[in-house]
């Protein structure tokens, strides 16, 4: 590809992120509270944020089938499909008063999300090696906008239909799915080649690289604890008294915080490496969970979240570079599908279990249990360390 076409794609898949970005921050906005008002049990009430993890680990993999055989584009379509689905299915839900209905499309906005966390790989696809976690992160950088326009639309539509609070929101989440697709049909991206599709070396093989063991724990980690967090947090405020317009703010702050860094973390991998950004992620997410142990306050939650965000960013970004190193070309979609379905599914178990703690004991429980995740993933970084295993800066050489 051409300089002029690398630059056009990134900035594309930088509008896409931000547009699509919406579809996550309108569910963890409004799913946990949707599912108190419509769950046959109040212990359900953050089950459609648990399937929208589900969905995001069950559709990765084949979207990376999709993109390996007919190209990343198609994948990109196929996801914002899903986009437009959501909404319509999830305005359907709230109308007719169906908790499974509303479930299902959780589910295809999962999809959706999966798909769209799939730009950041694309975004290092025909860039110079020096510059692949710069384009990375500042592809996730397009949140920043996702985190002003997700609240905001939730905020601004959510009471324009008095009888059905929300389902104006999922219509127009659906209207923004379909801008973003037009958006997508102008990325320019190379076809699979015969050596992409037969896959390069065995899965196996890849996969037990400590480096690339490393990688997945912290990304894994860092993703898990982050939504772990963000699932509870909105009904949590809810439950202490605070507003519905209070959450979407610190929901706000929270994705902002999430992306904003997206466009100097990329330097700071460049001059000191993915470990260090990947550890001074962890760090960053424990002090926000023991933030949120001082108080039940709006500005207790607000710097929770907004550290949760910054934590997110350092750790998750850091730990995708950290994979980028772990593979050859042809094998690019094969290795980064397959870790984000490892990361996506442990998501799903923490989405599960912080419905339940939150239900079954209170927010400070589900704040102290963060931490167990938190040691494990600092641990797989000293015990790579200790072997003389260096989490090296990320010059994304792909062989």
């Amino acid at each position: 590809m051409s300089g002029r076409e690398q630059r056009g794609n990134i900035a594309r898949l930088t509008i896409a992120q931000a547009l699509a970005g919406a579809n996550s921050v309108v569910v963890y906005a409004t799913g946990a509270i949707i599912g108190h008002t419509l769950a046959p049990d109040k212990t359900l009430a953050t089950l459609p944020i648990s399937i929208f993890v589900v969905g995001m680990a069950a559709c990765i993999l084949p979207a990376g089938t999709i993109a390996r055989r007919y190209g990343r584009r198609m994948a990109f379509l196929a996801g914002a499909g899903c986009g437009v689905l959501v909404g319509l299915l999830a305005a359907l839900a709230v109308m007719i008063g169906s908790f499974w209905l509303f479930c299902l499309a959780t589910f295809f906005g999962g999809a959706y999300a999966a798909v769209v966390l799939t730009f950041r790989f694309a975004a290092a696809d025909g860039v110079s090696p020096a510059m692949r976690p710069r384009a990375l992160s500042f592809v996730m950088g397009g949140g920043v906008v996702a985190g002003v326009v997700g609240p905001q639309l939730v905020t601004y539509t959510m009471y324009l239909w008095p009888a059905h609070m929300f389902v104006a929101t999922f219509i127009a989440q659906a209207a923004v799915a379909a801008l973003s697709a037009i958006v997508l049909l102008g990325v320019k991206l190379p076809k699979p080649s015969a050596a992409e599709i037969a896959g390069g070396r065995p899965l196996g093989v890849i996969v037990r690289q400590p480096l690339f063991v490393t990688a997945v724990i912290c990304g894994a980690v860092s993703y898990m604890l982050m939504n772990f967090l963000m699932t509870a947090a909105p009904l949590a405020m809810q439950l202490c008294g605070h507003s519905q317009e209070n959450s979407n703010l610190g929901l706000q702050w929270h994705v902002i915080a999430m992306y904003a860094p997206s466009f100097f973390t990329g330097r700071l991998i460049t001059r000191f490496g993915a470990g260090r950004v990947v550890t001074a992620g962890l760090m960053l997410t424990g002090l926000s969970a023991a933030v949120g142990l001082t108080g039940i306050d709006v500005a207790h939650f607000w710097l929770t979240l907004i550290l949760l965000g910054v934590g997110w960013n350092f750790g998750f970004i850091g730990a995708s570079a950290l994979v980028l190193e772990c593979h050859r070309p042809e094998e690019k979609t094969r290795v980064q599908s397959f870790n984000d379905f490892i990361v996506f599914g442990t998501m799903a178990m923490g989405s599960f279990a912080s419905g339940g703690l939150l239900a079954a004991y209170d927010w400070d429980m589900v704040l102290w249990v963060s931490f167990a995740p938190l040691a494990l993933a600092v641990l797989a970084l000293a015990f790579a360390s200790f072997n003389n295993r260096r989490v090296p800066a990320v010059q994304g050489r792909g062989d």
